[in-house]
């Protein structure tokens, strides 16, 4: 999602331009099933005309029930509610901008188990959520932002990654544009006036924060066809599409190594859409926004590319139960990017880009105020070295430290159990305890619920008494940690000898006979643990 990149493009976050908050709670007394968005644009206005279809099944008896709606605003933008309706009768709504909130109530109680179908008609301009604007050759364009809860801006909604539905857009625009969205191509039919109506439909349930729809003059291309089954597309202003199809053309020889690694793929299309998102990337259901700059017909952004679609996965289809867990969106696609550009460059490249990102972790101060899952209301803040590189960093180790065939039947069985749902860092930690056999509880605690990670200093020398090597190690950080440390020594011939030993003091010493020929200590020599060192040699003792 929302990707800023490195020297190689790794895609972690691009910090977007402003910051907005708001906290909504999931709902435990109903829950959305399907939504159905008409939405009629227009070249004449940025005023959007919506109808919103709301499948709703009760789980308590209520007698209302609260959708975020961002209603119009003093300065113009925002939403007018016109009419509400509850399976065909009209029922009052009441709109709150203070907390953009619709409520929508009736007189008698609706029973749990019962099933309902609001529909509300509206307009306005959107404040935000719906990006309408030019792009970079001066075209008017329209492209829904949603991430993370600003879906509610243009659409009334549970704006909530612990509610996913099933989606439907039916839009109405000037019939020069084409129109992509979620799921599948219903159909196009052309009306008066040179408009054209567009439907597509997405029956896999997703989050709002992955609902979208472009509409814009694009060129579009088949890139190709993975597993004899899933189409793959490349959505792209004219004006470049030559080197939009060649960069996004990418994304087919990416979807098959997540496949194969992870599990199945859940939905019958990918699109990558050239888009003006306020991110470098974001990871809408099978219709993913890229920024526009990111067309250069250079292939640079092959990791970007490998993120974004690692999210359809982490992210799209095992959701986070809250905002407090993005790292299982972010940091599973920080590190399944890493995974795939290891299985096609080697072990260098993902060892440089590991280093790379353990460097961002330790110089970031949110790394040392605040833990991993993060109870924040301020979503926006979350896009950090924690959710990402932290998140990544966690899953590395956990590799290293279960090996590479445990790790790998985690992660699929994690997968496996939480396509189509959600999940918290706990459900993880179950199924990673479930998978090796062992209690992880110290591990997932101090990695990901409490801040910080390791700082040491490490003094070395040789005994005079034994001729032994010496390796002082002392935790300087404000709470200790508990970590296995590999160390490298060297002699000047360049043989060199491996030893592990287990930090779980705030203080301790290490013995080795190595013979008298060392001159050289490296810490943890294959980048398998997340902290920072001061080394130094000391006069013999």
């Amino acid at each position: 999602m929302r990707s800023f990149a490195g020297t190689l493009l790794v895609a972690i976050c691009c910090f977007p331009y402003y910051c907005f908050s708001q906290s909504p709670s999931p709902s435990s007394l109903y829950d959305v099933q399907h939504y159905r968005f008409n939405i009629e644009l227009s070249d004449m206005s940025d005023t959007i005309k919506g109808k919103a279809v709301i499948t709703l099944k009760i789980l308590e008896p209520v007698s209302n029930v609260l959708l975020d709606f961002s209603t119009a605003h003093t300065t113009g933008k925002g939403m007018h509610v016109q009419s509400c309706e509850m399976d065909g009768q009209v029922i009052s709504a009441t709109a709150k901008q203070e907390n953009e909130k619709l409520t929508l109530a009736w007189k008698d109680a609706l029973p749990a188990g019962s099933t309902h179908t609001f529909t509300i008609n509206y307009q306005g301009i959107p404040e935000d959520g719906l990006i309408i604007s030019r792009n970079m050759f001066g075209h008017r364009s329209f492209f829904a932002d949603n991430w993370p809860n600003r879906g509610h801006k243009w659409i009334p909604c549970i704006d909530d990654p612990a509610d996913k539905a099933s989606v439907e857009f039916i839009v109405t625009a000037p019939e020069h544009y084409r129109v992509v969205s979620n799921g599948v191509l219903v159909g196009e039919t052309g009306l008066e006036g040179n408009k054209k109506i567009t439907h597509w439909k997405e029956e896999v349930p997703i989050a709002t924060k992955v609902m979208v729809i472009g509409v814009a003059d694009f060129a579009v291309d088949l890139a190709g066809m993975v597993k004899d089954s899933i189409p793959v597309y490349s959505w792209v202003y004219p004006e470049n599409k030559e080197k939009g199809f060649y960069d996004y053309g990418q994304a087919k020889d990416v979807l098959p190594f997540f496949i194969d690694y992870v599990g199945p793929y859940g939905y019958k299309k990918l699109a990558n859409v050239q888009s003006k998102t306020i991110f470098g990337g974001l990871e809408n259901a099978n219709t993913i926004f890229y920024s526009e700059t990111s067309v250069t017909g250079t292939r640079r952004s092959e990791s970007l590319l490998a993120h974004e679609i690692a999210h359809q996965w982490f992210g799209n289809m095992a959701t986070e139960k809250s905002f407090a867990h993005l790292w299982l969106s972010e940091g599973f696609a920080t590190y399944m990017t890493i995974l795939y550009m290891e299985n096609k460059y080697g072990k260098d490249t993902a060892t440089y880009m590991l280093k790379e990102d353990r460097q961002q972790v330790i110089k970031a101060p949110v790394t040392y105020k605040r833990p991993v899952v993060d109870e924040t209301d301020n979503y926006m803040s979350l896009l950090n070295s924690n959710s990402y590189q932290k998140g990544g960093w966690v899953l590395h180790m956990l590799r290293r430290e279960l090996g590479e065939a445990v790790f790998h039947k985690a992660v699929r069985a994690y997968y496996s159990q939480y396509a189509n749902s959600n999940a918290d860092t706990r459900d993880l930690q179950k199924i990673f305890e479930k998978v090796s056999g062992r209690n992880l509880a110290v591990f997932f605690d101090q990695w990901l619920y409490s801040p910080g990670v390791p700082k040491i200093e490490v003094r070395w020398f040789t005994a005079m008494k034994t001729g032994k090597t010496v390796v002082a190690v002392r935790q300087v950080q404000k709470k200790g940690f508990v970590f296995p440390l590999t160390l490298k020594f060297t002699e000047r011939s360049g043989k060199s000898v491996i030893k592990k030993v287990d930090i779980v003091n705030r203080y301790t010493e290490f013995e080795f006979d190595l013979g008298p020929n060392i001159y050289e200590l490296e810490l943890d020599p294959e980048a398998s643990l997340l902290f920072s060192a001061d080394v130094a040699r000391q006069l013999t003792k």
